[in-house]
């Protein structure tokens, strides 16, 4: 994996390069790895789904919140809507293969967090015990020492 500003092939900088401010890539990026995002991307990669079960799986979201990013995704082409004509209509959320190739990365990041969680609170517990620590300690000055 490169990272840096890298040239594209017309010579500007490299459109894939989410370190530029400027690349296209960022704000995909910031679609899938948002808190909703990558939620959303890891319950769709255990099949489709339709809107109110994808809300009822994850916790938190609120309706509007869950339909802003699924607007983003099957936008960004990695989320497909199928719409049958039933009444009411009936909507049907899949990963298309795109997704399915980020999703299967993000699962590993998910996976790494929910077994490492309890060093991750441990580090947690022990920062804030020292932050507290020092925020009580005096300096030489007379003044109380900053974190």
């Amino acid at each position: 994996m490169t990272v840096g500003v890298e040239a594209g092939a017309d010579g500007g900088p490299d459109p894939g390069d989410v370190f530029d401010s400027a690349c296209p890539g960022r704000a995909v990026f910031d679609h899938v790895t948002n808190r909703w995002g990558m939620l959303i991307l890891a319950t769709l990669h255990g099949g489709p789904l339709r809107f109110f079960e994808l809300r009822d799986r994850i916790g938190g979201i609120t309706e509007k919140m869950l339909s802003q990013n699924l607007r983003t995704l099957v936008r960004d082409g990695l989320v497909g809507r199928e719409v049958r004509a039933t009444a009411p209509p009936s909507v049907t959320y899949r990963l298309t293969p795109l997704g399915h190739g980020l999703a299967e990365r993000l699962l590993a990041v998910v996976g790494w967090i929910r077994g490492n969680v309890p060093q991750i609170l441990d580090a947690q517990t022990r920062h804030d015990t020292l932050q507290r620590g020092e925020a009580g300690q005096v300096t030489p000055g007379g003044g109380r020492a900053r974190p």
